[in-house]
């Protein structure tokens, strides 16, 4: 695979050595700036990851915040340039051998992973404790072999629960489709902050909370994110599912990890994480049955992208609009070929723009941006999809809640969410206890905090946090959960 030291990997058109300047937006007039309403969004943003305990790592104006290990550029085996993303250097970790291992979950390689945010112990071993990055096998929707980066904590509390030291597989919510974004590299990075790309490792606090319960805990990067040789397929139902199940059965064979095939294993995410947690307990039993699942968290889950593509076209994430097209155009070619014939040249470069991006950058080039400004008709790429039966069989085949989960499963997500719409994440739950699944369900009720500038959606992750853990954390001691399908109906 060839690759430039700035790529843009976009399905619809080759790369080119040119980045946009920051804030300005593809196709839009010159000298165009950042628009108030999209920066008032990204503080938003990095004010909910403060308050959840992420500290700022040192920045400059002309480059990333630097590692406590300064990364290795990837350099290709053709010797082309190194892997650069929006001025980010990718490990060379992150490029995938030509040959990948038969069976699923096997540990491809591993190496020590500084994380950016850590303590000495009191008894000398680091707080919250010692990470390790992987890269293992998985298989994609279309049943290929995949390289999937991501990261393993073992944790330096005890685990006082009952049976042996647990496990918890950890799908962040989105981070964006730049290789740099990776949460893997979140970890080690967890404010990157420079002339190209900002992005925010908000998945901290959870990730050190689960390990403060003596849990260890395994992070994937997902398809394609962090690892160079694909574009990231964000909210693919399938890949994302195999990618989670996967990063457990990894985690077994990590040096120095106390985990076994006999740890039980819990799944947790938000947002984008809650759909994937949500698509691997549904595919646990028939994908993942050596995996000894006991609970899921599915916060916000995106189970409706027909919906939820609503909800985020002209909000402050519109950016993730071109992120669901990109991956879904790399994985079905019939896709590909309706929004090429759709999406007019802005929206081309909007596409080749946003596959580099994390959240960060996304809400200040595309913030509160419409999609039909993307289309040569002027309709949203919403009404596109609808009206078209190939591209909707497309966003179909994504739905969760066809299958029964064969584990309890908490969902919750706030009432007033109109970014991944409530509406829908409660009918997955409505879903699920139809097909006799063992379904917590929690309607998060606050006010309503502002339209389309994320609150909604990023307020409940920090509220509902502790109380996610706690169930999950009962699962992984062994103790019973008691569904409440018979008084879905009464609850919002």
């Amino acid at each position: 695979m060839s690759r430039t030291s700035t790529r843009s990997r976009s399905s619809f058109s080759e790369p080119d050595e040119q980045s946009a300047s920051p804030g300005s937006v593809p196709g839009a007039t010159p000298g165009r700036r950042r628009r108030p309403r999209a920066m008032r969004a990204l503080a938003t943003t990095v004010a909910a990851a403060a308050c959840v305990g992420v500290s700022v790592a040192p920045a400059s104006a002309t480059a990333p915040a630097s590692a406590p290990t300064a990364p290795t550029a990837a350099s290709a085996a053709d010797g082309s340039e190194p892997v650069v993303s929006r001025g980010v250097p990718i490990p060379a970790f992150y490029n995938p051998p030509a040959a990948l291992p038969s069976d699923d979950g096997t540990l491809i390689r591993e190496e020590p992973l500084p994380l950016g945010l850590s303590l000495p112990g009191l008894d000398g071993r680091p707080m919250p404790g010692t990470a390790t990055r992987l890269m293992y096998k998985s298989t994609d929707s279309n049943g290929k072999p995949v390289a999937v980066t991501g990261a393993y904590i073992e944790p330096s509390a005890e685990w006082k629960g009952d049976g042996p030291r647990p496990l918890v597989a950890v799908a962040s919510g989105t981070m964006g489709q730049g290789d740099q974004c990776a949460p893997s590299l979140a970890l080690q990075n967890p404010l990157t902050l420079g002339r190209e790309t900002v992005s925010v490792a908000y998945e901290d606090l959870a990730i050190y909370r689960l390990l403060s319960t003596g849990a260890a805990v395994v992070v994937t990067d997902y398809v394609g994110l962090g690892a160079t040789d694909r574009l990231h397929t964000y909210v693919n139902r399938l890949d994302q599912g195999h990618a989670l199940l996967d990063a457990a059965r990894a985690a077994r064979s990590v040096p120095g990890a106390s985990v076994t095939a006999e740890s039980r294993v819990g799944v947790y995410g938000y947002s984008q994480g809650g759909g994937a947690s949500a698509s691997a307990a549904e595919l646990q039993p028939s994908y993942a049955p050596d995996v000894k699942l006991v609970g899921a968290y599915s916060g916000a889950p995106p189970a409706d992208l027909t919906a939820v593509m609503k909800g985020i076209d002209g909000s402050a994430l519109a950016g993730a609009l071109g992120w669901s097209i990109n991956g879904f155009a790399q994985s079905d070619p019939d896709l590909k070929a309706i929004v090429d014939a759709h999406v007019n040249e802005t929206g081309r470069e909007a596409l080749k723009d946003t596959s580099t991006m994390c959240v960060g950058d996304a809400i200040f080039g595309y913030g509160f941006t419409k999609s039909t400004k993307w289309t040569n008709s002027g309709d949203s790429l919403g009404d596109i999809i609808a009206a078209d039966p190939r591209a909707q069989a497309a966003l179909d085949k994504q739905r969760i809640g066809t299958l029964k989960p064969a584990v309890p499963v908490r969902v919750a997500t706030g009432v007033e969410d109109d970014i991944v719409p409530h509406e829908q994440a409660r009918q997955l739950a409505v879903d699920w206890c139809g097909k006799g699944g063992n379904v917590t369900y929690e309607g998060l009720k606050l006010p309503n905090l502002g339209d389309k500038i994320l609150t909604n959606h990023l307020v409940p992750l920090i509220t509902d946090q502790g109380d996610a853990i706690s169930w999950l954390t009962d699962r992984l001691s062994g103790r019973t959960a008691t569904s409440n399908c018979g008084t879905l109906p009464l609850k919002r």
